[in-house]
């Protein structure tokens, strides 16, 4: 399990002298990883990735979850070079902007138009100001059991890195509980006639309680707001058309990303045809800048995306995710129940969307006891923040990561017996995104 970092701990160096956090993510700081042991990538090719100082790793978590197909995916390559060689930007739309669009709408039936960017963030505070265009109404509520919304400040306000956000922009933002609708109708009521619309993902690490889908859209419409699904992680994951696929729930507006486009860039924000069209040229109200990008439909990005749906529909992709998923589940529990682990070492969600959790002693989550397994984890051949799979993973693959989670296991057993992971941690622990101070 030895391995050499130099080559990746002299480039962290150089990119934090040029590059604000040495990364252009946050999620894929040096901070996020044991100290010394951050792998700077060379390459990859299908499940794994290659360092600069010639490691291999089984890979999680692609791309922050947007390459789920693999790396270097053989099909999708092919539609980019395709379109690489007939332009990739143009003075009016390309035809391949109206092919993906009839090619996203049917992946998902439940919207009625579709406009393209490059990030979920556009995708988000696009959807966010036309429901403020909409409903006439300043405030948005987001779900506070939600991660992250968007790099805009009408979401960053809600976070310790608020800094640089006037408090007139924070108090525009208010937030409601996952789960609870008492709740949720208790913050409607006391900011009646104010609040625009709902965005959350309509699931995290559950499903969510019966009936409540339902019942939030129908509590938002009735004191005036509208309804958006947040579905980047959770579109081209849960299914093909997202998690409003799986629930049967349809929400105003929608956003996705990540792995729509396998690794290219590519988002989009969807809905029904009466809000989309404010950010058109056909409706009498006044008009919303919608979306606006020189690159938002940029050739190459939409036929990786056209590439991806049809990969999903003919491989059955999304199946093959969750059969991945549970795969690497069922092993990481048994593996973690033989070393007396399995209240420490914990894997949750949906199983095309796993994240595990490293709890101390008294079942509370700890950056210490993360900071241990990623490091047992990376000298074992596997890196990522989360067991989020991707359908390039093989049997072997999995066999191996559940071998080295074993092993990592061992190691946090006697970190707890010693109610001390300090000696293999290697360094200072990780840290949370999300903090005030570096």
């Amino acid at each position: 399990m030895t391995k050499s970092f130099g080559k990746s701990v002299r480039a962290n160096a150089r990119l934090h002298e040029l590059v604000p956090g040495g990364a252009h993510t946050y999620a894929k700081g040096d901070d996020q990883y044991p100290q010394n042991m951050a792998p700077v990538i060379s390459h990859g090719l299908g499940a794994h990735v290659w360092d600069i100082d010639g490691n291999e790793y089984v890979e999680y978590g692609s791309g922050l979850r947007a390459v789920s197909l693999g790396h270097a995916h053989p099909k999708v390559l092919e539609a980019v070079r395709r379109e690489l060689g007939r332009g990739s930007n143009f003075v009016r739309p390309s035809i391949v902007e109206l092919e993906a669009a009839e090619r996203f709408l049917a992946s998902v039936p439940t919207a009625d138009m579709v406009k393209f960017a490059k990030n979920g963030s556009d995708a988000t505070t696009a959807a966010v100001k036309l429901a403020r265009s909409v409903t006439g109404k300043p405030l948005v509520a987001i779900c506070s059991d939600h991660a992250f919304f968007s790099i805009d400040d009408w979401f960053i306000t809600r976070t310790p890195m608020a800094a640089g956000i006037p408090d007139e922009i924070g108090g525009l933002t208010v937030a409601f509980p996952y789960g609870d609708l008492a709740a949720t109708e208790e913050l409607l009521i006391r900011h009646e006639g104010q609040i625009a619309c709902l965005i959350l993902e309509a699931a995290t690490q559950h499903d969510p309680p019966a009936g409540y889908l339902e019942a939030l859209r129908d509590l938002a419409h009735r004191y005036g707001a509208l309804l958006i699904f947040d579905e980047m992680i959770t579109g081209f994951r849960f299914s093909e058309a997202g998690a409003q696929g799986v629930y049967g729930v349809t929400p105003d507006l929608s956003t996705f990303g990540k792995a729509l486009g396998n690794g290219f860039a590519v988002s989009a924000l969807a809905g029904k045809r009466e809000f989309m069209e404010r950010g058109g040229l056909r409706d009498d109200h006044e008009r919303v800048f919608l979306l606006s990008t020189t690159h938002g439909a940029e050739t190459h990005a939409l036929a990786a995306a056209i590439a991806v749906m049809d990969i999903y529909q003919e491989e059955g992709i999304a199946a093959r995710l969750h059969e991945l998923g549970d795969k690497l589940a069922a092993g990481v529990r048994e593996v973690a129940a033989a070393a007396g682990v399995e209240d420490h070492v914990v894997v949750r969600g949906r199983p095309s969307n796993m994240v595990f959790a490293t709890l101390d002693l008294d079942g509370q989550p700890s950056q210490e006891f993360r900071t241990l397994f990623l490091r047992e984890l990376i000298l074992g051949g596997v890196i990522g923040p989360s067991f989020v799979v991707s359908a390039a993973l093989t049997d072997a693959d999995i066999a191996h990561t559940v071998d080295v989670v074993g092993q990592a296991c061992v190691v946090y057993r006697k970190a707890l017996d010693g109610d001390d992971p300090t000696p293999w941690m290697g360094g200072r622990s990780v840290k949370p995104v999300f903090r005030r101070f570096a």
